[in-house]
C-alpha cells in the first residue's frame, strides 16, 4: 500500500515535480514561460497537493539517463588525481582571483592587503571533502562563491571589519565543506552562491532541450 501524499517528505516531492517539469520542457511539451512559472510555484509551495497538481498534465516521467544527466550536473566535482595539499591567493594593491574549472587543495592561503580577490568554486574540481581556507584581509575585499551542495562555514576574527556568509549550506554529509578561518582587519569577506538553485535548473533544462533537440535534427 502506497504512503499518503500527505506522509511523504515534502521536499522528495518537490524534486519528483521539478524532475518531470525539466523532462516535459526538454522535449518542447511546455514552452519556456509556463516552464519557469510552474518551477517558482514548485518552489515556492509547501502543499504536497499543489505540487502534484503542477506537473499533473504532463505526459512522460524523470527515466535513468535523465537521473544519470541531473547527477553529473549537481554533485560536486571530485577528483583524486593530482591531488594538492596548499595553494597560495596573494593580493597586494592588486586583484587575483581564481575561477573556473580549477583543482581545490586541501588549504588556501590567502593574502589579501589593500587588494581585492575572489575564490569562486562554483565550476571548481574538489580533491578533499574537507578544505581550509585562511585569510589575512588588511584593507582588502574577499569575495568567495560557492555552489549550494557545498557546506561553508567562517571563523573570522574582525577588527573594523566585516564578515558575512550568505551561502545556504545545503550539501549533505558527503558534500565538501569550506571552513573560512582568519582575521580581517578595515578590510570585508562576502561568502554567496553565485547561481542560485533556481538559476542552476534552468540552465540545466535548458542544456538538456538543447541536447535533445540536436538529437532530432
Amino acid at each position: 500500500m502506497p504512503v499518503k501524499l500527505e506522509d511523504r517528505p515534502i521536499e522528495q516531492v518537490r524534486e519528483e515535480t521539478v524532475d518531470k517539469l525539466i523532462v516535459n520542457y526538454s522535449h518542447a511539451i511546455i514552452s519556456a514561460e509556463a516552464f519557469e512559472r510552474r518551477l517558482d510555484e514548485a518552489m515556492a509551495t509547501d502543499s504536497h497537493q499543489q505540487l502534484i497538481d503542477l506537473a499533473a498534465d504532463l505526459p512522460l516521467e524523470a527515466d535513468p539517463s535523465y537521473d544519470a544527466k541531473k547527477e553529473r550536473s549537481f554533485t560536486p566535482n571530485y577528483s583524486a588525481s593530482e591531488e594538492t595539499e596548499d595553494d597560495k591567493l596573494i593580493s597586494i594593491l592588486g586583484s587575483n582571483v581564481r575561477e573556473g574549472q580549477w583543482l581545490v587543495p586541501k588549504k588556501i592561503v590567502v593574502i589579501d592587503v589593500v587588494g581585492s580577490a575572489k575564490l569562486d568554486f562554483t565550476d571548481a574540481v574538489f580533491q578533499h571533502q574537507h578544505v581550509e581556507v585562511n585569510v589575512t584581509n588588511v584593507l582588502g575585499s574577499l569575495e568567495i562563491f560557492v555552489p549550494e551542495n557545498v557546506n561553508v562555514k567562517t571563523r573570522m576574527f574582525n577588527i573594523i571589519g566585516s564578515s558575512e556568509n550568505n551561502a545556504p549550506s545545503m550539501g549533505g554529509r558527503q558534500a565538501p565543506q569550506i571552513t573560512i578561518t582568519g582575521y580581517s582587519v578595515l578590510g570585508s569577506l562576502e561568502v554567496s552562491v553565485k547561481r542560485t538553485m533556481k538559476e542552476k535548473l534552468v540552465a540545466f533544462a535548458n542544456s538538456m532541450r538543447e541536447t535533445f533537440g540536436m538529437e532530432k535534427l
